[in-house]
C-alpha cells in the first residue's frame, strides 16, 4: 500500500510555506517544497486590520497552493494549515480565514505563540544534530520565538513581538540607514525581553540554533562569500557596516545577499546583532528545520 501525502501549510508573517511529504521509516520525507514572500505584516493599519491589498496578496498565495495540492494528489484531510503572529493579532483575521476556506477547503488554525514555540523546537529537534542543552531563536516577521530545551523535553518556551518586516516598518523605513537605526533597535528588543532576558541567560545551554529566514539569509550570503556558515558577533558586526556603506535601499551591493531577503536583511541583521550582545551568543548555527517541519511531525504522527 502507498503512504498517503500530506502536507504542512504554515501562514507566517513574512512568508508562507508549503511542504508535501510521506512517511518514510516513520519519518516525513518532504517531496515538494513551495513558498512565497507575501509579508503580511507590512500591511497592518492602523486601527489594527489588515489592508486588502495585502490580504489579497495572502489569498493568492493560497491558490496557488491549492493547485499545488491538487497537483500533488494531497487528500484535503491530510492537510494542516497554520497561521502565526500576523493573523493572531489582526482584528480582520475571521475575514482572512473565511475567505481562505473557499480557496483551501481546509481551515485554518491560528495557533499561540507558545504552541508556535513547541512546534519550532519539535521541528528543531527532528531534522538538526546536536546534543546537550540548546537555545533555539526562530526570528519571524512579527514575533521572534525563543526554546531552550534538552533532548526532546522544553525547558522554557516564549513568544515575543520582535519581528523583521515589523522592525522594518519602525527603524528602517527610510534610507540611508544609520547606526541610530541599529541602536534603536537593540533598545526595542532589550525593551520587550524584559525579565525573559535573565531567565534566558540563567538557565543557559551549550549552543545555539537560529531557525529563520533572517538567520537564513545570513547563512547562505557566508556560503556564497565561501565562509563558515557559524554566525559570529564579528559577522554581524561586518554586515551592519555592509548595510551601512549602501548607496542605494536595494542592498544589491552586498555580494551574497539573496535579492528576496534584501527588503528585510536590515532588520533581521539588527535584531540578531541585538540578541548576540544582550544573550552574549558566542556563535549561532542554522538549524535543519522549523515550524514546517515541526507541522509535518504532528501530522505524521497522526496518520
Amino acid at each position: 500500500m502507498t503512504a498517503p501525502l500530506y502536507a504542512a501549510i504554515t501562514l507566517g508573517s513574512n512568508s508562507f510555506n508549503m511542504l508535501v511529504a510521506k512517511t518514510d521509516g516513520h519519518q516525513p520525507k518532504i517531496i515538494a517544497k513551495y513558498k512565497r514572500k507575501v509579508r503580511l505584516a507590512e500591511g497592518i493599519l492602523a486601527d489594527g486590520s489588515l489592508s486588502e491589498e495585502v490580504l489579497l496578496r495572502g489569498l493568492d498565495c493560497l491558490k496557488m497552493f491549492a493547485k499545488m495540492l491538487e497537483k500533488e494528489g494531497v487528500s484535503g484531510d491530510n492537510v494542516a494549515v497554520i497561521a502565526t503572529a500576523t493573523l493572531r493579532n489582526i482584528s480582520n483575521s475571521d475575514d482572512f480565514c473565511r475567505r481562505a476556506l473557499t480557496i483551501l477547503g481546509h481551515p485554518i488554525e491560528i495557533i499561540s505563540g507558545m504552541r508556535e514555540a513547541e512546534l519550532i523546537y519539535q521541528g528543531m529537534v527532528a531534522t538538526t544534530e546536536g546534543e546537550g542543552r540548546r537555545l533555539v531563536i526562530d526570528i519571524g516577521g512579527a514575533s521572534t520565538e525563543f526554546i531552550i530545551g534538552d533532548g526532546s523535553r522544553v525547558l522554557l518556551k516564549t513568544s515575543l513581538p520582535i519581528g523583521c518586516v515589523t522592525f522594518n516598518e519602525a527603524f528602517f523605513g527610510s534610507f540611508p540607514f544609520q547606526q541610530l537605526d541599529f541602536d534603536d533597535a537593540k533598545a526595542k528588543v532589550k525593551g520587550i525581553l524584559g525579565k525573559q532576558l535573565g531567565e534566558l541567560r540563567t538557565l543557559g545551554w551549550h549552543c545555539v540554533v537560529g531557525a529563520s529566514g533572517s538567520v537564513q539569509s545570513v547563512v547562505e550570503l557566508l556560503n556564497h562569500r565561501n565562509l563558515s556558515s557559524t554566525i559570529t558577533l564579528a559577522v554581524l558586526l561586518q554586515l551592519k557596516q555592509e548595510v551601512l556603506a549602501q548607496e542605494d535601499s536595494s542592498m544589491l551591493e552586498i555580494p551574497g545577499l539573496n535579492h528576496e531577503r534584501a527588503p528585510t536583511f536590515a532588520a533581521g541583521v539588527s535584531i540578531l546583532l541585538a540578541l548576540f550582545e544582550l544573550l552574549e551568543i558566542e556563535k549561532l548555527h542554522l538549524s535543519g528545520g522549523a515550524l514546517r517541519e515541526g507541522v509535518l511531525q504532528t501530522l505524521a504522527s497522526n496518520l
